[in-house]
Formats: structure tokens, C-alpha cells, sequence
């Protein structure tokens, strides 16, 4: 997968697109809550298998961490660590930028991934558009 750091307009369209597909239709989120006020100030990410958009990431700094959010693949594509990699290339930015720290509020379903690359729960349950996550840091 070759992972880019959105500077065009339609890199970030093609990033919307896989995250109104696994949020939006996959999910059940609701568009409203899945495109926000934050999306015109945070830093995208968009993973291509050839032509295809196929995952894609958003990252913005919040109170000392990189804070990593909406973090997906595509169904066929997962079990290929390409969300390892999309990762991988926001915490490189992440110290790009002077911070040591990352964090992230995890899907549950998804809390043991983030552990096999290092992040901790520091929080309890909570919901986020009726799906229960937890809070995760990291120390890069």
C-alpha cells in the first residue's frame, strides 16, 4: 500500500470516500457525526492499492499528543497490516512535528490491535456515535 499525506483536493476526496464506506454505510455512523468541524484543520492520510483508495486516517495535535483518529480500511482489504502501516506513517509525523506521545479512542473490538503496537488504555468504556471505544496513549 502507498501511503500519502493529503495535499490534494482529490486525495482528500478519495480519503473521505473509504471513511464515508467503513463508518458511514459499513457502520451506521451517521454522516453529520462522521465529517466534522476538525476535518478542515487536521493533517489526512489516504492509502492506495494502485489506483484505489483503500484506507485512510486523519491526525491533529491535542494537549501535548498526536491525537490519531478516523483510522480505517476497507473490509477486502483488511488482515494486510495496511492499517499497521497508515499507523505507522502518522506517528512518523507525530515526531515530525516535536511530540512523543500519541493517543486515540479505540473501537473496542479494536483494543487488542492497538495493544500489539504499543498503545495502553487509560480510560473505561464510553460511547462514541453508539459504538463503545476506549482511550489509548502511546509514548513514541
Amino acid at each position: 500500500m502507498n501511503i500519502v499525506r493529503v495535499k490534494q483536493t482529490q486525495q482528500k476526496e478519495d480519503a473521505f470516500h473509504v471513511r464515508q464506506v467503513v463508518f458511514v454505510e459499513e457502520q451506521r455512523v451517521p454522516l453529520e457525526l462522521e465529517i466534522d468541524e476538525f476535518d478542515d484543520s487536521a493533517i489526512h492520510f489516504v492509502g492506495y492499492e494502485g489506483e484505489k483508495p483503500v484506507a485512510a486516517s486523519r491526525l491533529r495535535f491535542v494537549h501535548g499528543f498526536g491525537k490519531l483518529e478516523r483510522i480505517c480500511v476497507k473490509t477486502e482489504y483488511r488482515g494486510h497490516s495496511f492499517g499497521k502501516q497508515i499507523i505507522a506513517a502518522m506517528e512518523e509525523v507525530i515526531r515530525d512535528y516535536g511530540f512523543e506521545k500519541a493517543k486515540l479512542n479505540a473501537q473496542t473490538h479494536a483494543e487488542a490491535f492497538y495493544e500489539s503496537l504499543g498503545y495502553q488504555t487509560i480510560s473505561g468504556q464510553f460511547m462514541d456515535a453508539g459504538i463503545p471505544h476506549v482511550t489509548m496513549v502511546k509514548e513514541l
